[in-house]
C-alpha cells in the first residue's frame, strides 16, 4: 500500500496516532508514561506545538497537536525516536517500538467548522471509557485514569503548562478558562459515555467518527481540495486519481469490516486487541481479503496483526481451516457477501 502524503503547513492541526510493534505494549510500566511524557514535553519546547489532547494507552497513543511552524515530520522523528531509545535503554532491549510508520490525520480547524476538532478532542479523551477501562457505568470515573489530559480539563489534577484547552473549551461552547469550562466539558463528556444529546449532532459526530478512523483526513471536502493544493504539483493527473480511487477503495473495506463487526458482535477495541491467532481475527483479514481491492499490508495494519506476511499466513490458516467453528464463522460472513 502506498504511504500516505504528509501534509505540513502552518498552523496545521493533526491527530495523531501509533501502535506498539506487533501490537505490543508501549507502555511496561508507569515509569515509561512519565518518560514518553517528559520527551513529549521536550519535543514541544523545541518544536514549538500546541498540545490539545493526549491519552496513553497500554500499546498506542493518541495526540491532538497544532504545529505553528510545518514541523511535524521533524519533530515526530525525533519524538518517536527519542523515546524508542530510552525505553530500549532502561528495559535493555532493541530494535523497533512502534509499528511502522505513525499515523497524522489533517484536522480542519477553519472558523465555524470546529466540529472536528472537537470530535477528536472527545474521541481522545473517551479512548479508556471504549476500552472499558473506567468511565459511566464502571466503578471508576473517568478521570480516575490519570494518563489522559482529561483529568486536567476538568480541575481533576494540575494542568502542566505545555497543554492547551482553550481552544477544545470553546469547541463546546463554553469559557475558554475557568471553573465554569471545566464543569461544563465534564459534564458534555459524561453525557457522551451516556449516549446522550442533540440527536442531529451525535449523528454528525458518528460520521466523523468513521473518518477518524478510516481517513486520510478529518473535514469536508473543501479542507480536501485545500490538502491536495498543498501537495503541489506531485498532486496532478494520474497521482491524483490514484488517490481518490484508493481512497474509495478504502471507503468500501471499512465499510464491509463495520458490517463483519456487526456481524460477530464485536467492538472495534476489541478485534484490534484480539491475537492475530484468534478464529474471529483470522476470519475478517480472511474476508477482507477476498472481498476488497485492498493489500494484505493495509489488512495486516488495520487489523493490528503486525508483518503482512503475518496477516497472510493467518488468512490462510483460516482459508483451510475445516473446523465446525471455522465453517460456521464462514457462513455468518457470506451473508455479507453474497
Amino acid at each position: 500500500m502506498p504511504r500516505q502524503p504528509r501534509f505540513e503547513y502552518p498552523g496545521a492541526s493533526y491527530h495523531v496516532m501509533c501502535r506498539g510493534n506487533h501490537g505490543d505494549p508501549i507502555f511496561l510500566q508507569d515509569g515509561d508514561r512519565k518518560m514518553f511524557l517528559a520527551t513529549l514535553v521536550e519535543a514541544w519546547q523545541m518544536m514549538g506545538w500546541n498540545i490539545h489532547a493526549y491519552v496513553l494507552m497500554r500499546n498506542h497513543y493518541h495526540l491532538l497537536l497544532e504545529t505553528p511552524e510545518p514541523n511535524l515530520v521533524a519533530g515526530m522523528k525525533w519524538f518517536q525516536g527519542s523515546y524508542t531509545q530510552r525505553f530500549n535503554a532502561l528495559h535493555r532491549t532493541r530494535g523497533h517500538l512502534f509499528q511502522g510508520r505513525y499515523k497524522a490525520t489533517p484536522v480542519q480547524v477553519g472558523d465555524g467548522d470546529l466540529v472536528y476538532f472537537r470530535t477528536v478532542s472527545s474521541y481522545i479523551h473517551l479512548n479508556p471509557f471504549r476500552a472499558h477501562l473506567c468511565g459511566v457505568g464502571f466503578e471508576q470515573n473517568l478521570e480516575s485514569y490519570e494518563w489522559s489530559s482529561y483529568p486536567a480539563y476538568i480541575g481533576a489534577c494540575e494542568r502542566p503548562k505545555w497543554l492547551s484547552c482553550s481552544r477544545v473549551y470553546r469547541t463546546h461552547g463554553l469559557p475558554s478558562e475557568g471553573s465554569a469550562a471545566m464543569k461544563g466539558y465534564q459534564a458534555i463528556l459524561n453525557k457522551r459515555m451516556r449516549g446522550a444529546g442533540d440527536p442531529a449532532e451525535l449523528a454528525q459526530e458518528e460520521e466523523i467518527l468513521k473518518q477518524i478512523r478510516r481517513g486520510w483526513y478529518l473535514g469536508d471536502e473543501k479542507f480536501r481540495d485545500h490538502l491536495v493544493d498543498q501537495l503541489g504539483e506531485s498532486a496532478e493527473g494520474d497521482n491524483l486519481r490514484g488517490e481518490v480511487r484508493r481512497l474509495h477503495n478504502e471507503q468500501g473495506a471499512e465499510s464491509l469490516l463495520g458490517e463483519v463487526l456487526k456481524n460477530l458482535q464485536l467492538s472495534e477495541e476489541l478485534l484490534l486487541g484480539l491475537k492475530p491467532t484468534v478464529l474471529q481475527k483470522q476470519a475478517t483479514a480472511w474476508v477482507l481479503h477476498k472481498n476488497t481491492s485492498m493489500t494484505i499490508q493495509w489488512i495486516a495494519g488495520r487489523l493490528n496483526m503486525g508483518h503482512r506476511s503475518n496477516a497472510s499466513r493467518n488468512v490462510h490458516a483460516f482459508e483451510i481451516n475445516n473446523s465446525e467453528e471455522a465453517n460456521i464463522l464462514r457462513e455468518k460472513l457470506h451473508v455479507l457477501t453474497g
